[in-house]
């Protein structure tokens, strides 16, 4: 079973920037990562995705401001948010899809911005 484990979750003032982490248990170079979130109330939306070919595709509310990267030597995959607003506050999943289109979570870390 595949397991992904976020951390750099926080709480952090508004301006301020975190790094989330999420390590995989399998090899992610040549597969769909990504991060969403979720608020209470809401649905989990998409925040920043790599689809295939190594394009990214970004939530309009966080252009510019955050970036997904993937170290595919240690199997982790991080997102940079910078400029941080008390509208990203959420919990912050990682997802990755297989090669079989199989779809992984992590369990999630928390983000509070305050403003």
């Amino acid at each position: 079973q595949v397991q992904l484990v976020e951390s750099g979750g926080g709480l952090v003032q508004a301006g301020g920037s975190l790094r989330l982490s999420c390590a995989a248990s399998t090899v992610i170079d040549s597969i769909s990562v990504g991060w969403y979130r979720q608020t209470p109330g809401k649905a989990r939306e998409l925040v920043v995705r790599i689809i295939s070919g190594g394009g990214t595709h970004h939530a309009d509310s966080v252009k510019g401001r955050f970036t997904i990267s993937r170290d595919n030597a240690k199997n982790t995959i991080y997102l940079q948010m910078n400029s941080l607003k008390s509208e990203d506050t959420g919990v912050y999943y990682c997802n990755i899809v297989d090669t079989f289109w199989r779809e992984y979570w992590g369990q999630g870390t928390q983000v509070t911005v305050s403003s």
